[in-house]
């Protein structure tokens, strides 16, 4: 415990420090990535390699275009994926290493913009570079102070504080990341509207004068725990099964009792549009299972919490 919490501290120590590091050059580089016309390129090699597909990955998922180089394999042919308008970044901790050398020279012979991701001010990649993120610790978490480990966070922080930076310079919004993640259940939940599953569903309904047991044959043949009472097109209430069971408890002779007796008037209801994680949240809120759905005019139908489960919103 006492090694995990050092780590830990360390490594939270490290992004401290980190934060006083965002400069006027960060700044610069930021406002380089927003105008560019191409990608951003990231090289690095070893753990930094590593790093700079996580930050790719992320770029690419808000809205800035951005492909990894390994830099060993740029040297060696991958060089040609850079093209004229792109701008590229190189992480390295130390800034010197072999491979990292001859790729900034042949960068600066293509006439690319470079950023350097670097962890020593000193290094060929700082004084070769257009544009530093200065990503400098004072101490790794290894006790032997070798192993990357606070630079590898500090470098994933930067990375992260770039993504956000053009993320909201650019206005991207929960609409825009929806378009960039539509698998899964994070894309679900940005996208799937609730008209999306109420539509596969049954739509049952009574009228205020039909009887209690046309009202439970109607909710028996549809299997969705209610019925909506519908009146010349509008919907005026709603059936449940705990509505059927406490008249039940109440008043046994139900032969001439009509769906308007016993309805609820004010039911719960979601629009068509909305999405299907709201639809949950109010579920949630108002500890039922399943909600009508209509438009100002219209009762369209019913989305029950079955729906979201099979969905994954759950």
């Amino acid at each position: 415990m006492e090694i995990a919490q050092r780590t830990l501290n360390l490594e939270a120590q490290a992004l401290l420090e980190l934060s006083a590091s965002i400069d006027d050059s960060f700044v610069k580089t930021i406002h380089l990535l927003r105008e560019m016309k191409g990608r951003l390129v990231i090289s690095g090699i070893g753990k930094s390699a590593i790093v700079g597909q996580k930050i790719v990955a992320t770029l690419n998922s808000t809205g800035t275009p951005s492909i990894f180089m390994h830099a060993a394999d740029a040297i060696h042919g991958d060089l040609g994926m850079i093209q004229q308008h792109d701008v590229v970044m190189i992480i390295s901790k130390s800034g010197e290493s072999p491979e990292i050398k001859i790729l900034i020279t042949l960068i600066k012979n293509l006439g690319n913009p470079l950023i350097g991701m670097v962890g020593n001010l000193q290094s060929i990649l700082a004084k070769s570079s257009n544009y530093i993120l200065n990503t400098t610790v004072s101490q790794e978490a290894c006790p032997n102070n070798l192993a990357p480990t606070a630079s590898t966070t500090a470098q994933m922080a930067m990375g992260d504080a770039m993504a956000v930076s053009l993320m909201e310079l650019k206005g991207f919004t929960a609409n825009d990341f929806a378009k960039f993640h539509p698998g899964g259940t994070l894309g679900k939940k940005l996208y799937l509207r609730v008209n999306d599953l109420s539509t596969l569903n049954e739509k049952p309904e009574v009228r205020p004068e039909s009887t209690i047991k046309e009202v439970i044959v109607e909710m028996t043949r549809k299997r969705l725990g209610l019925t909506a009472v519908v009146d010349n097109a509008k919907l005026v209430g709603v059936i449940t099964d705990g509505d059927l069971r406490r008249m039940l408890e109440k008043d046994l002779d139900i032969e001439h009792k009509m769906a308007k007796e016993i309805m609820s008037r004010d039911p719960k209801t979601i629009a068509p549009d909305a999405l299907a994680v709201d639809a949950l949240d109010k579920m949630r809120k108002n500890n039922i299972t399943q909600l009508i759905v209509k438009t100002e005019e219209e009762y369209t139908g019913v989305i029950h919490l079955h729906d979201l489960l099979r969905e994954g919103i759950v």
